[in-house]
């Protein structure tokens, strides 16, 4: 690895764990202010609304601006941000508006700095595909970690101390990571399309999505994925209770498990891609996230359950390692950020169908049945994206990525910006 990854890691697991301090503080600050469970979703939904409103445009401007400088800005104005809801904490002047504010401009700033992230890593290891799935092994293994695991219980425990001392914990996360990013050796900014107005450039990185087979498979895994994971989530808790008796502390060790395993598939990726092929390994990992969820719907006790919400997290954190990284080899530096933020404006958008669907399946028909009806469109999901993500389209989309003069020979690095995956 460059030295240069070992700074990036440092500072997306800093800021991961102050990420994770928040989601836990956020919501419990919004408790102490109102029991309106309609208030209390505001604030929870304000920090997705970025990404539905701004996703596709963020990416354009992104693919417009120094990913570096990206980073670095963003965080420092998430750490400026939550200076406000501190001093009004300390100052008894919280509200629900105030605290939706702040979750809309965090998710914006994540909005910035995960889609500039996205677009430096595969410079920064020049595009070589092992090396991106061992990056994104470790990062997103660190992610999950400190905002899984320690974030949340560190959110509880230091909210115990006062309203203001989780946002200052997290101010200070995302200066601690604003300061490694700034140390991170300059990449060239991709060479500059033809001026182009910012909605035309925006049209033409979901256009490259869309008629790219190998990318939009890539797109649709997450997409239809969220439809089916928001349908086990929103009953999750109810049939935990009511199917499974399990109680509220044996609930969080249920997502203990997935969390646990979604570890194991970050770790396990790479060996996968190696030995099944990327394609290959693409598509098990998403028949067995069907398979896991068809075993949750027939769980007869809280221990199946347990082990398949495990397996089903290792299916989903290897395809967030394999995905990605394969998006990162085979996209031209002047499109990543825009591909990128198109496909998690897919996945974004996709969230509140699934989270409709589940409650609707839930109150017409039974409790179980969102999770039939999640591991039935995950495994159809699997059926017609093989093809689509199969190893010889991969390993084709990858040769094309690139050219005979290598990535370092500056001519095949012109080249590779303008040749695109197999086209529909």
């Amino acid at each position: 690895m460059p030295t240069g990854f070992g700074r990036l890691w440092t500072a997306q697991t800093v800021s991961s764990l102050g990420d994770g301090v928040t989601q836990a503080a956020l919501p419990l600050l919004a408790l102490t202010l109102t029991r309106e469970p309609m208030e209390l979703a505001v604030v929870t939904a304000a920090g997705t609304l970025p990404w539905l409103l701004l996703g596709v445009l963020g990416g354009a401007l992104v693919d417009r601006w120094d990913r570096r400088r990206t980073m670095w800005i963003a965080d420092t104005a998430r750490a400026v941000l939550l200076a406000i809801p501190a001093a009004a904490a300390v100052l008894d002047l919280l509200s629900i508006p105030l605290l939706a504010a702040v979750a809309f401009l965090l998710g914006l700033g994540g909005l910035f700095f995960d889609t500039a992230a996205t677009a430096y890593l595969p410079d920064l290891l020049r595009r070589d595909p092992a090396l991106l799935e061992r990056a994104n092994s470790r990062l997103r293994g660190a992610q999950t970690a400190m905002s899984g695991f320690a974030g949340p219980p560190a959110g509880s425990a230091l909210l115990a101390l006062g309203r203001a001392v989780p946002l200052l914990a997290d101010a200070v996360s995302f200066m601690l990571s604003a300061l490694c990013v700034r140390t991170l050796p300059a990449m060239p900014r991709p060479v500059p399309e033809a001026r182009e107005s910012l909605l035309r450039q925006t049209r033409a990185g979901a256009s490259y999505v869309v008629r790219s087979r190998v990318l939009l498979g890539l797109a649709l895994r997450p997409a239809v994925g969220n439809v089916a994971f928001l349908a086990v989530e929103t009953v999750l808790a109810l049939f935990a209770h009511d199917r499974l008796g399990i109680d509220t502390y044996g609930f969080g060790l249920l997502l203990t498990a997935e969390a646990t395993g979604g570890l194991v598939g970050t770790g396990i990726a790479s060996h996968l891609g190696r030995r099944l092929g990327t394609g290959t390994a693409l598509t098990c990992t998403a028949a067995v996230e069907g398979l896991a969820i068809l075993g949750l719907a027939a769980a007869p006790d809280p221990f199946v359950a347990g082990l398949a919400l495990a397996v089903c997290g290792a299916g989903m954190g290897a395809t967030m390692v394999l995905g990605p990284s394969l998006r990162q080899a085979i996209v031209p530096a002047h499109l990543m950020g825009r591909v990128a933020s198109t496909s998690r404006m897919l996945a974004m958008c996709a969230a509140p169908v699934g989270a409709f669907l589940g409650g609707w399946l839930a109150t017409t028909h039974d409790v179980r049945t969102p999770l039939y009806a999640a591991a039935v469109l995950l495994l159809a999901m699997t059926a017609v994206t093989a093809s689509m993500t199969s190893n010889r389209r991969v390993e084709a989309a990858l040769r094309a990525a690139v050219p005979a003069g290598g990535p370092e020979d500056p001519a095949g690095k012109a080249c590779a910006q303008e040749t695109a995956p197999e086209l529909l």
